[in-house]
């Protein structure tokens, strides 16, 4: 049987391109949250940020670095 102690979840996000600071404190403020819900320690927890270019994302068929 699994313990809480034994767990390493992992929160993952896929987003634009964001800044150094947007991406330091999501990681943080994700982590606090996630922590704060399941009871689970913050130090287990794995932040995976994945990051898209504007002209890899598409919305209502037209890419993002074309919208104004």
């Amino acid at each position: 049987m699994c313990q809480r102690g034994d767990l390493m979840p992992v929160i993952s996000v896929e987003i634009g391109p964001i800044s150094t600071e947007m991406r330091t404190d999501l990681i943080k403020k994700l982590t606090k949250t996630a922590s704060e819900v399941t009871g689970i320690p913050e130090a287990t927890f794995v932040v995976l940020i994945k990051e898209y270019p504007k002209d890899a994302i598409g919305v209502g068929g037209v890419p993002l670095s074309e919208r104004v």
